[in-house]
């Protein structure tokens, strides 16, 4: 009998390690377009050239009025939709000249310049390390030069190259501590403008999509060169760059604006209590957007001219329209953050642009830069994405072709030629 027992405690046993061992297992997440980009070398540079005229055209556009409010940008002119002069003061971080002709850009469109020379300088392999020491070196030369004698001797020439040491000693001061070590680092890098949570790794991120592979590898990559970004604006950084890759893959815009939903190898999503900003800010944006689309106006709100819904000069819709997108700007305002340049807000008004524009590069870049706020630095981004989506040939022509003659013969900007440097 004592074997019967025996036998059934084996059995028993032998069963519940079986329980034991099951487990269902965890899902794979698949990489979103795995497969690696590939162009013919005409096609490739038609997207690079378009990124860059792109983004330099939404610079351009917000250029005169960066920073303004929409009811100021009314009053001057309208609503924009097309290049002004540049009429503002010059500014190290805008146009280093007072007054220039409309086409001109700012510190965008430089620093899109200064990412073609650190790509070829370091022959698209890119790291924290190259990159520090790219702008360590950049600012020294300028530092060097207040030793010319023209320089010495005039002081125009100086105020000048003062001005350029300005516009990177912000950036060369986290570089330098970089190389120092991780305690100078942080100290620098949380002093960076004021230690705010600036849109700094936006200025020139995007150019990574253009030169990488896939959109984790873009993420990845912008993600380890935001050494001047904190918090979630380091995640802003990278989504940006990874929706420029997507856009040189596919002109379907809600591929390259859903990139964000598959994308988070760093693990954002799984942050206790407060999630993934970004996306809450994009998901939050997508829906305002399909909202006010939806909504049926009554007749008596459209014949309302009031000051609130009044029509700009130069609008090139219907009432309706207008209503529809003063109501998205308001829901903006609402939601503006303390300095016009913080990460979030630049993402907010790019995402919700992308969303409202459905692609169309005109509609998109008016609805940006007629928010105001920094209008430049997000018409730049979303510039390059929906350049980079549609090609070079395919931006409106009069815009396209008055870029590269200002920033060629005013600025000493060719763009043609650091598309070629980026694709020959």
């Amino acid at each position: 009998m004592k074997y019967v027992y025996l036998l059934i405690l084996i059995c028993i046993v032998g069963c519940k390690n079986e329980n034991e061992q099951f487990d269902i297992p965890s899902p794979t997440n698949s990489t979103y377009a795995s497969d690696k980009l590939q162009f013919a070398d005409s096609v490739y540079y038609d997207k690079v050239l378009g990124a860059l005229v792109g983004s330099a055209i939404g610079d351009a556009m917000g250029a005169s009025t960066e920073m303004w409010h929409r009811k100021d940008i009314q009053l001057n002119y309208g609503y924009i939709n097309g290049l002004t002069p540049a009429v503002r003061e010059q500014s190290p971080e805008g146009t280093w000249e007072h007054n220039l002709l409309a086409g001109a850009t700012t510190d965008d469109t430089r620093w899109k310049s200064l990412m073609v020379h650190y790509f070829k300088a370091n022959q698209n392999s890119i790291s924290p390390d190259n990159f520090s020491q790219y702008i360590i070196e950049y600012y020294q030369n300028l530092a060097q030069s207040l030793a010319d004698k023209d320089i010495q001797t005039s002081t125009d020439l100086l105020d000048t190259q003062i001005e350029k040491i300005n516009w990177i000693k912000e950036w060369a001061r986290v570089a330098i501590a970089y190389k120092k070590d991780n305690q100078s680092y942080l100290q620098a890098q949380n002093r960076f403008y004021g230690g705010e949570m600036s849109c700094a790794g936006q200025l020139y991120s995007p150019m990574i999509g253009l030169i990488t592979k896939s959109p984790l590898e873009a993420y990845q990559k912008a993600y380890d060169l935001s050494l001047f970004d904190i918090g979630y604006a380091k995640d802003i950084t990278a989504l940006v760059s990874a929706m420029t890759h997507m856009a040189m893959r596919t002109e379907e815009l809600d591929s390259i604006i859903s990139a964000p939903k598959f994308i988070d190898p760093i693990g954002y999503a799984d942050s206790r209590l407060v999630g993934r900003i970004p996306l809450v800010i994009l998901d939050g944006a997508q829906k305002n957007v399909r909202r006010i689309e939806d909504i049926i106006f009554v007749d008596s709100l459209l014949l309302n001219n009031n000051t609130v819904f009044k029509v700009p000069t130069g609008y090139p819709g219907t009432k309706t329209d207008w209503i529809r997108q003063e109501m998205l700007y308001q829901i903006l305002e609402k939601d503006k953050r303390g300095i016009a340049f913080h990460s979030a807000e630049i993402w907010q008004i790019l995402v919700t642009g992308l969303e409202f524009g459905k692609g169309d590069f005109d509609k998109t870049m008016q609805f940006i830069v007629n928010y105001g706020r920094d209008n430049d630095t997000v018409a730049a981004v979303a510039g390059m994405i929906l350049g980079a989506k549609l090609g070079y040939k395919t931006l409106p022509k009069e815009l396209r072709e008055k870029i590269l003659k200002v920033n060629k013969e005013n600025l000493g900007i060719d763009l043609e030629a650091l598309a070629k440097e980026m694709t020959y």
